[in-house]
């Protein structure tokens, strides 16, 4: 019976023949790396260098993973072929570099992002919304913050939703529906809302137009003969 002929380590080894007969320098191909480049997961592009991640495999343990990958680098600015090559994306990148992204601007009464995402506060944001409310501090960190601990102590916890539900809207969101929502503390809200950005949103209604007119409503009033519902606390 005839051996299979591994037709990528021959040609290898005809490559490191040549190169140690041109060059006198030896060569061993157990240290040539013969996996194909498949999966690349990034490409870095310097002055001189590009080099290729490719090839990333994750094994799970129960308590870490080991992540290997394999990167290849190489000196491309002397060889003309790469050079033109990587002119060619450049070019490329300069003629969509005015490219706009499909959101720039939240859509008027979206509040998409008001439900399933968990605005974090910090002490500083808690005093703006209890100044803003008419409330002292601890009572705006009872009623309308579920309490969270940080490393660093900024965090004091995030903004309560209307229930337990995660992708419950958040206490201080005022609306019936989409198109009609707003924040009810807007000039007090979070900084993480404030810093909030549309730009590769996937979660803004697409059915809603930029140019409609949109006038919010009354502001969000606290109950003083009671505490609006609380969620449960996640463990």
């Amino acid at each position: 019976m005839r051996e299979t002929i591994d037709l990528i380590s021959h040609e290898a080894a005809r490559e490191l023949r040549a190169f140690t007969q041109r060059t006198g320098q030896p060569t061993t191909i157990d240290l040539m790396d013969l996996e194909p480049m498949e999966h690349v997961s990034e490409i870095e592009i310097t002055e001189e260098h590009i080099t290729v991640t490719y090839n990333e495999k994750t094994t799970h343990r129960y308590n870490a993973n080991e992540i290997s990958r394999r990167e290849w680098s190489y000196k491309y600015n002397d060889d003309p072929e790469f050079v033109a090559a990587i002119g060619a994306v450049i070019a490329l990148a300069r003629k969509h570099l005015r490219d706009l992204p499909d959101n720039v601007a939240c859509p008027p009464g979206c509040a998409e992002c008001c439900s399933g995402y968990e605005p974090f506060v910090s002490r500083s944001d808690v005093e703006r919304i209890a100044a803003h409310l008419g409330l002292t501090y601890e009572e705006t960190l009872s009623r309308y913050v579920v309490a969270r601990d940080s490393a660093d102590g900024f965090i004091v916890g995030y903004l309560r939703k209307v229930d337990d539900d995660v992708a419950s809207k958040c206490l201080f969101l005022k609306g019936s529906s989409s198109g009609r929502h707003y924040c009810g503390i807007y000039e007090a809200r979070p900084h993480d809302c404030r810093a909030f950005t549309p730009i590769g949103c996937e979660d803004v209604d697409g059915g809603l137009r930029h140019t409609r007119k949109f006038e919010p409503g009354s502001p969000f009033k606290p109950r003083h003969n009671g505490e609006p519902p609380r969620g449960k606390r996640r463990r």
